[in-house]
């Protein structure tokens, strides 16, 4: 469970000085970064613009104390994400600007916030010598060819806006490992959920919204016919994936799959929410959406050999787990 105390992953040196900065750090999946970080004993640095995370997600943060520090500001401001960088030991960069659909209705944005904000998290990097800088990028880069499982050699083939901006930061992070010694770890996600994850967002992940829409008897909104696919991965994987990319060596300009090997339709999710919840859900089908990809599915065993990457939590736990979160919230 999130919170929970475990044997750490010593993917750095515990020295008083030691200082790791989150990108996004306010968001879902930096929030739970910045967590175990803290309950590892690390002193962490957030960076976030709270345009789609909150303080809501950090309520460890009393708790922290000095250890948590908090700015408030913008990648896409190179000034900004120089200062943030100052005497940190490495750097977790999740901030972005998410969602396929967001990217095609607002190409220059996902632009401005995932290559140029990118480029000044590296640009910053460099020059206060970081350590190492593990950032995220998508399993969204593969496109959607028919191919699978996923594996990192394979061409990337991005069909959106979204996607094209993810391939290119992995581009810009390689060539700054090569001319310049920054050492840069990707990791592509494969659609993450867990708690925490806004559901309400015109842009929200579908886990989240079949959650709420279930738990509030409301219809499922299904774009196409449900039979697509992802390979889901709850968010503890994911965070573990970052703390190994941070502590492995080797790995410079490498990325790396961060999934179950494993995947799940819409309609299997919406059959076991069903089975959680005992009682039908009413299901609404409309039109595809532009961008999509109809199956992904992740090949870990590079990151299994490199990065010692296993999922701690496979898809059906995670899913009940992330049921009972909202189901808390929503009484």
């Amino acid at each position: 469970m999130i919170g929970e105390r475990r044997t750490p992953v010593k993917c750095y040196n515990r020295h008083v000085a030691d200082v790791f900065l989150v990108t996004g750090g306010a968001g879902f999946i930096g929030s739970h970064l910045v967590e175990r970080l803290l309950a590892d004993g690390a002193r962490v640095r957030v960076l976030d613009n709270f345009s789609t995370g909150g303080r809501a997600n950090l309520p460890f943060a009393r708790e922290a104390g000095r250890r948590l520090e908090v700015i408030r500001g913008d990648i896409r401001h190179r000034g900004v994400v120089e200062r943030a960088a100052r005497g940190v030991r490495a750097i977790f960069h999740q901030a972005a600007l998410r969602s396929v659909p967001r990217s095609v209705k607002d190409p220059l944005g996902a632009n401005e916030n995932n290559v140029t904000g990118t480029l000044n998290v590296l640009a910053a990097a460099r020059r206060a010598r970081v350590a190492r800088v593990v950032y995220a990028s998508s399993s969204s880069v593969y496109g959607d060819r028919p191919d699978l499982p996923k594996r990192e050699e394979q061409p990337p083939a991005p069909i959106s806006p979204y996607a094209v901006s993810k391939a290119a930061g992995e581009q810009y992070a390689a060539v700054w490992t090569r001319l310049y010694g920054v050492e840069t770890v990707g990791l592509r996600y494969f659609n993450v959920f867990g708690p925490r994850q806004d559901p309400k967002s015109e842009y929200a992940a579908v886990i989240p919204r079949f959650i709420l829409w279930g738990l509030r008897g409301k219809p499922l909104e299904v774009h196409g016919d449900g039979a697509q696919s992802r390979d889901f991965t709850y968010i503890d994987n994911v965070v573990e994936a970052n703390l190994l990319a941070a502590r492995a060596a080797g790995v410079g300009g490498e990325v790396f799959n961060v999934g179950c090997g494993d995947r799940v339709s819409l309609l299997e999710i919406i059959a076991k929410l069903e089975a959680i919840l005992g009682r039908r859900l009413v299901r609404r089908h409309g039109p595809p959406r532009p961008g999509d990809v109809a199956h992904t599915l992740a090949d870990v065993s590079k990151g299994k050999r490199l990065l010692g990457y296993t999922p701690l939590v496979p898809f059906d736990e995670g899913f009940r787990r992330t049921v009972e979160y909202f189901r808390t919230l929503t009484g």
